[in-house]
């Protein structure tokens, strides 16, 4: 019998390392085929040097659109949304109802004060006849004045508030952002939506220290995008900085009409300055370009690696932007490749 059980305990203790060994086998397997990224292995990338480039008689410089008004529309009373009458990219007039809140409560309050009031001035009716016959004491008729000015005042305080719970449009514009729903509960100064202008937008161009002299308040300028193509459009410089960023430039703000809506806050746009003179400068390709105008950037490959270096942007003609400080000219900048880059990537080059 103790031999039987030797026996059969001796299988079971087999059949349990084979079962292990087969799954310790198929785990092998299994990752043997799973791919795994390989976060050192090198991007293939192309590069460019920064040459000298001719930009002509027009001065450009690229940009980005902003709209012309913003603002976040937060609601001045508190309740129950009982309505909301716009979604998101819905267009909305100056002076519209964007939603109603729940007022009841507000209009039963005011019934009171006037209910309360009706009565005091008629008492002040009778008081006064009473003190001008010496019939009752003129206290008692001041305090029926004040107790009809406090009514007043309560009064104008609980109109104000049913006036918050109807929230208006500031001005003609798209919803941009939604932030409530019907049946919500909003409290005062609760965000309900975002409207945003862009039947006028501002071109925003960061304009080099040693240029900032060739522009002046209402100058016409001429204004290209990428969307309309064939299209040169009028601007009106508006506003001018009088403090320059970090980098020594000066933000300008030009406007643009918007007539087709076809552009959008955000995109890009060149201002073109005409009757400059010839400027040669170092520059790049344009596309080499990584993040926004306001804050340029490349990737300079050095000792096997891609940089994300920032520099200082000039002069821009679409096609080339002039570097007034940041890159050199012996710097191997990437041109192809970059959106798989990331900050100290290995490179390998084309």
């Amino acid at each position: 019998m103790n031999k039987r059980v030797i026996i059969v305990s001796l299988i079971a203790i087999a059949l349990i390392i084979a079962t292990i060994f087969k799954l310790f086998s198929n785990k092998k397997e299994v990752a043997a085929k799973i791919y795994i990224h390989d976060v050192n292995a090198a991007v293939l990338v192309e590069t460019t040097k920064p040459l000298y480039h001719t930009f002509d008689s027009q001065f450009s410089y690229l940009g980005t659109f902003e709209p012309n008004k913003q603002a976040t529309i937060s609601s001045e009373g508190q309740g129950k949304v009982l309505s909301i009458n716009f979604d998101e990219g819905d267009a909305i007039k100056k002076g519209s109802v964007i939603a109603k809140l729940d007022d009841e409560m507000l209009r039963l309050q005011l019934q009171t004060i006037e209910v309360n009031l009706d009565g005091q001035r008629k008492d002040e009716e009778r008081y006064r006849i009473l003190a001008e016959q010496n019939a009752a004491p003129d206290i008692q008729l001041e305090k029926i004045e004040l107790a009809i000015r406090g009514l007043e005042i309560q009064k104008a305080q609980v109109l104000k508030q049913i006036k918050g719970c109807t929230i208006l449009s500031p001005f003609n514009g798209v919803v941009t952002k939604k932030m409530v729903d019907l049946g919500s509960v909003i409290g005062i100064g609760m965000p309900v939506l975002e409207v945003t202008d862009i039947s006028i937008l501002k071109l925003a161009v960061n304009i080099p220290e040693r240029d900032i002299n060739k522009f002046k308040l209402g100058q016409k300028v001429e204004v290209t995008t990428d969307v309309l193509v064939d299209q040169t459009l009028q601007g009106t410089i508006k506003t001018i900085s009088v403090q320059a960023d970090k980098t020594h430039n000066v933000k300008v703000q030009i406007e643009v009409v918007n007539k087709s809506n076809e552009l959008r806050s955000g995109m890009f746009g060149t201002a073109i300055l005409a009757n400059g003179t010839i400027h040669n400068a170092l520059s790049i390709p344009r596309k080499t370009l990584v993040g926004s105008t306001k804050n340029p950037q490349v990737y300079v490959v050095k000792n096997g690696k891609a940089l994300l270096t920032g520099f200082n942007a000039g002069t821009s003609d679409g096609d080339f932007m002039e570097i007034v400080s940041g890159v050199t000219e012996d710097d191997k900048v990437v041109i192809k490749g970059q959106v798989n880059l990331k900050n100290n990537s290995n490179v390998k080059l084309k």
